[in-house]
């Protein structure tokens, strides 16, 4: 038996298998494509979309407008409070009744004063700034805890009865585990899964669901402060499990909300779920103001261990595990003081308009009608598509001038001048002091990492979270901050890029900075 993966065994490297692949056809051999090559992304510097650096530039120049309005009246101001105090206004004034021309002068005060109103009016309805207040990640049940030996017995208990159940646990345990980058120590699976009393059924599925929900609201209502009946936005997002009531309505019940609280249950949008739920409380917050969102990022994994043959849908019974995250957001002014971050940008990109990016994560039955989700072996190269897509409109937003000249002078010698060269690839390093990367398994982050240019220790959140709690989907990158909360590595002043994937297929990014140096312990780390 091959020894599982074991902490060294989640540093950057090759994900190629050991053994050489067998000749046969047999099942092992077959699964080649998926874990027997290295991972990797498309190379970025092929090519960059220039449609959507406009884009990014379109964010930029938004409020360019407002802006210049803005510093020319400060302008104004600052003068004309430089003639009062030297007099001069008032012997403009004199020299207005001497000459009688009072009247342009009266206009004159009066544009002035509508220009001031015009600067308070724009100053109280520009958007309202958001604020992460705090957030936290779950550590689950210790019972829950699964190791690589009970994780055997799992497969085989729940394979039992199928003709290559020796193949299936040999491609589980020794192939896909040894290279997942988590660890054989054990990571959470929930009692619907390790309990061979029990069955994935609803009533278990919702047993989870209860445990990881109201365990993450209590402990950030603690953290907070806050009651109940101060939440006025409430967002639940869990791909794979949308029982009724939702899960956003069992919250409500469960802690006695408001009967005018607003809710919303996503559904079904895969890991970078997280991100997109951030993006809806942003919207919400700008039009309620003065206002608490609570949001909750999880998936359900009872109802979604897959129990059948097909290579490319077993894979996710290696990596996914129980997790989840609560965020508190809120608008109020008075928050920025006691917040640790303050939301900048969010980026969403969609490829779902792509067929082969639309399929390429997809739930299904298999050819012997039990459900799974399947990954197709083009899933990175789709995911590096996106990644581009996403980081070439995020780019203007963030990067300092120094790169974004030196990238708009290579873009004008590649379009206007023809010269062959490569597409420079801006250093995000310069742009963000850490690294939320999903931890959708190692050969992501070894692809990302590769491709952004990444340090060890810049990528090492990624990596922590991946052996430590699997892939725990929309919620992981929570787990990565946390993690560098944890060690005292966040400073004031720093910004922080969360980069998620999701079936669709969607790459979103959050840009965050740091409102004060965070040292916050956190009981999962």
């Amino acid at each position: 038996m091959a020894s599982p993966a074991g902490q060294n065994d989640y540093s950057s490297g090759s994900d190629s298998e050991q053994s050489s692949p067998g000749s046969d056809g047999s099942f092992g051999s077959r699964i080649l494509p998926l874990v027997s090559r290295r991972l990797s992304l498309p190379d970025f510097r092929a090519d960059v979309g220039v449609k959507y650096v406009k884009v990014g530039y379109r964010i930029v120049c938004r409020n360019t407008l407002a802006f210049g309005i803005l510093v020319g009246l400060m302008a104004i101001g600052a003068q004309l409070l430089s003639m009062a105090e030297s007099g001069e206004i008032s012997n403009l004034w004199k020299t207005a009744v001497q000459t009688q021309v009072q009247s342009s002068m009266v206009q004159t005060i009066g544009c002035s004063v509508a220009l001031a109103f015009g600067l308070a009016a724009y100053i109280f309805a520009r958007k309202s700034p958001v604020y992460l207040v705090d957030f936290s990640v779950l550590r689950p049940p210790e019972d829950w805890r699964v190791n690589i030996n009970k994780l055997e017995d799992i497969a085989n208990f729940r394979f039992r009865g199928h003709k290559r159940t020796e193949e299936l646990i040999d491609f589980m345990i020794r192939r896909i585990h040894k290279n997942a980058g988590v660890t054989s120590e054990g990571t959470y699976l929930p009692p619907g899964i390790t309990d061979f009393t029990q069955e994935a059924t609803m009533e278990n599925a919702r047993k989870e669901s209860e445990v990881v929900m109201f365990t993450l609201v209590e402990d950030l209502l603690k953290k907070t402060g806050l009651g109940p009946k101060d939440i006025d936005i409430l967002i639940v997002n869990c791909s794979l499990f949308n029982p009724t009531p939702s899960m956003t309505a069992m919250i409500v019940n469960k802690f006695k909300m408001r009967s005018n609280i607003q809710t919303y249950n996503l559904s079904g949008m895969g890991c970078s779920a997280g991100v997109i739920s951030v993006n809806l409380a942003k919207d919400l917050l700008q039009y309620h103001k003065n206002c608490n969102a609570l949001v909750v990022s999880f998936e359900n994994i009872t109802q979604n261990f897959y129990l059948g043959t097909q290579k490319s849908m077993i894979i996710p019974n290696m990596l996914f595990r129980v997790g989840g995250a609560a965020s508190l957001l809120s608008n109020k002014r008075k928050d920025f003081w006691r917040a640790k971050y303050q939301l900048l940008h969010v980026v969403r990109t969609h490829k779902g308009a792509d067929d082969a990016a639309y399929n390429c994560v997809f739930q299904q039955e298999d050819p012997d009608g039990v459900v799974g989700v399947k990954l197709d072996k083009s899933l990175m190269a789709i995911a590096g598509e996106a990644l581009k897509v996403n980081i070439t409109t995020l780019g203007p937003l963030v990067l300092p001038i120094s790169e974004q000249l030196k990238f708009f002078y290579n873009l004008v010698m590649r379009k206007t001048f023809k010269v062959k060269m490569k597409a420079y690839i801006p250093d995000f390093k310069k742009a963000f002091d850490h690294f939320c990367i999903h931890a959708g398994g190692r050969g992501v982050i070894d692809a990302l990492q590769d491709n952004l240019k990444l340090t060890d220790e810049l990528a090492r959140p990624s990596r922590k979270a991946l052996f430590h709690y699997g892939n725990t989907s929309s919620a992981s990158i929570w787990y990565e901050l946390a993690w560098s909360e944890n060690e005292g590595q966040v400073h004031y002043g720093d910004r922080v890029w969360q980069i998620a994937f999701g079936s669709g297929f969607k790459c979103n990014s959050a840009v965050w900075q740091a409102l004060r140096t965070v040292d916050t312990p956190h009981e999962a780390w």
